[in-house]
Order: structure tokens, then C-alpha cells, then sequence
């Protein structure tokens, strides 16, 4: 067999593992507030989520473009294959140890802290587009902020609306919302997070000269919707205890408030091309809706570990994936 060809499978292989992680690291995200509230059994929620995904993941691809040409060209990267294998291997690395310890970090972080690191260290900082990292960066950095605000939003909307009305009734109607939300919320996952490993595969079969654009075959977009499908149908309970119960206590309206500021900032950012953090939206869009409800009632404590592992990602996965491909390279 072809050398190229065998660590391009490898490459294809790495991909898709980082999207099957990805999709039991962040099933969470998506489904965490209805399961907390009981809106859905855990069973249903994984069953429905994955659905979803698969559905998001298979009908865009413009985030997908942009992971694969933003960060460097890969057309001009003579190591392109070898920079992949050492960016996938460490987001694996970082992805896994975050869901082990029931941290709900970003998936969408780690990979492009890790490609702008492999980069710099395996190519050189005159081959890393700094203005489409920064411009990525930025969106990751500021979705969570319009998220929370979006969030709290929503929230001070709804209880304005429902003020006179009976909280039994109320959180019995938002119940049965919730599962739409929830829907909506992993059909928006799967536009964005699905997106980051078909750009990553584009890069690197651009960069291995198959093809000469950055337009996503049709079997990379089947193959990473279903990587992130079967790893959704596996779930993440850990995650979920920590975005479900230990933020703040959720009732049914509060996380239909949630789940659709989450899910709008989300499908704004697919539709302007752009990698947002699904962990990221959900989780500010929760901490929104909370101080909402009453500041207080927000564990700033738990919120603020949150923050810093969201900080420390980018420049972590950096540092671990120059350093593997200095290793293995």
C-alpha cells in the first residue's frame, strides 16, 4: 500500500475518533437540561440527540471550510499530514481528560489550540494565518458572552410574562417545550461541532494533494456525522451532572430558556461560517438564565473552574500538540 495513503487513513481514522469523543464530550451540552428537568428520559434524550446531530452535521459545511483553510493553507504546508496527526492526537488527549473529570470544556477550543500549535511548531509562525486564528479565536471568545446575555434575555422576558401564573403550570407546559429545545439544540450542535472534523479531514487530503479545494466530499461529511452520531448514542453523564444540577437548580422554563439562546447563537454562528463552542454557548446561556432567575442562586464557584478551563484550553492543546509532533516528527 501506498505510504501516503496509509497515514492518510490514520489521519481519517484520528478524525474520526475526535468526532466520536466529541459527540459523547458534548452530548451533554445539548441534552443536560432536559434530562435534569425531566423532560426526557436519559434514553430518549441520547436516542434523540443523536438523531439530530447526524441530521445538522450532514446539511452544512461552511464551518467546515473555514477550519480547513483559516487557521494556514494547507495547499502550502509540506508536512500538512504529519501537523493533523499531532493537532488530532491532542485534542484526543485533552478531550478525554476534561470528560473524565466531568469538566465541560471545549472540544471546539482544543482542536484549533492544537492546529495553530502543531502549525507554528512543524511549519513555522509564517505559515500560521494569524488574522483567520485571530478571527476564530474571537468568535470563541465572544459567543459565550452573547450567549449569557441572550440568555438572561430570554429569561427576564419570560418571567416578566408568566409572573401571575401558577409555577406548577407553568414548568408543566415548558416540560413538554423542552423537548423541542432540546431537539433544536442538537440539530445546532451537529452544524457546528460535526463541522470542525470534516474541515480537519479536508485539510489534510488538500494538503496530501487529493484535491486542490476546500469543498467537503460527501463521504466525509456521512463519515463524520455518523462518528458523531455513535459517540452522542454513548452520552456523557458526567458532564451532565455538572451543567444539569451542580450550576444552579433548573426548572423546565429555565431550560427551555437555555437550550434556545444556546441553540440560536449557535445556528447565527453556522450561518456566518464561523466555529463557535457548543460547550461554551450552553453553558453561558445557563449561567444567563440563572442570574435571571436570581444572581445567587448561580454556584459562581463551579461557574468560575468553568471559566478557567475554557481559558486555558487554547494555549494547553497548543502546547501539547507542538510538543507530540516534535516527538513523533
Amino acid at each position: 500500500m501506498d505510504t501516503s495513503l496509509l497515514v492518510l487513513g490514520i489521519v481519517i481514522f484520528l478524525a474520526l475518533a475526535f468526532d466520536f469523543i466529541n459527540g459523547f464530550h458534548d452530548t451533554a451540552n445539548a441534552i443536560a437540561t432536559s434530562v435534569s428537568t425531566r423532560a426526557l428520559t436519559p434514553r430518549r434524550a441520547i436516542i434523540m440527540a443523536a438523531i439530530m446531530n447526524f441530521l445538522g452535521a450532514i446539511m452544512f459545511t461552511g464551518v467546515a471550510k473555514t477550519i480547513g483553510g483559516s487557521v494556514a493553507n494547507p495547499a502550502k504546508l509540506t508536512n500538512g499530514i504529519d501537523i493533523v496527526i499531532a493537532t488530532l492526537i491532542a485534542a484526543i488527549i485533552w478531550n478525554l481528560l476534561t470528560w473524565w473529570f466531568g469538566i465541560p470544556s471545549s472540544s471546539s477550543h482544543a482542536l484549533i489550540g492544537a492546529l495553530a500549535g502543531a502549525v507554528y511548531v512543524g511549519a513555522g509562525a509564517d505559515k500560521l494565518n494569524w488574522s483567520g486564528f485571530i478571527e476564530i479565536v474571537e468568535g470563541l471568545l465572544f459567543s459565550p458572552l452573547i450567549a449569557f446575555v441572550v440568555g438572561y434575555i430570554v429569561m427576564m422576558i419570560l418571567k416578566y410574562i408568566f409572573a401571575h401564573r401558577s409555577p406548577h403550570t407553568v414548568n408543566k407546559g415548558f416540560r413538554t417545550m423542552q423537548v423541542i429545545t432540546a431537539a433544536l439544540q442538537s440539530f445546532t450542535h451537529g452544524t457546528n461541532d460535526a463541522q470542525k472534523a470534516m474541515g480537519i479531514i479536508t485539510f489534510a487530503l488538500v494538503s496530501a494533494g487529493y484535491q486542490d479545494h476546500l469543498d467537503v466530499p460527501m463521504w466525509v461529511k456521512i463519515s463524520a456525522a455518523t462518528a458523531m452520531a455513535l459517540g452522542t448514542s454513548i452520552g456523557g453523564w458526567k458532564i451532565i451532572k455538572t451543567m444539569g444540577t451542580k450550576i444552579f437548580k433548573i426548572d423546565p422554563i429555565n431550560g427551555f430558556a437555555a437550550d434556545l439562546s444556546g441553540a440560536s447563537v449557535i445556528f447565527t454562528a453556522t450561518m456566518l461560517h464561523l466555529p463557535v463552542s457548543t460547550t461554551h454557548a450552553i453553558t453561558s446561556a445557563i449561567l444567563g438564565v440563572g442570574s435571571a432567575k436570581r444572581f445567587s442562586a448561580v454556584r459562581w464557584s463551579l461557574a468560575g473552574r468553568i471559566v478557567i478551563t475554557w481559558v486555558i484550553t487554547i494555549p494547553i492543546a497548543a502546547l501539547l500538540a507542538g510538543l507530540i509532533f516534535k516527538i513523533l516528527f
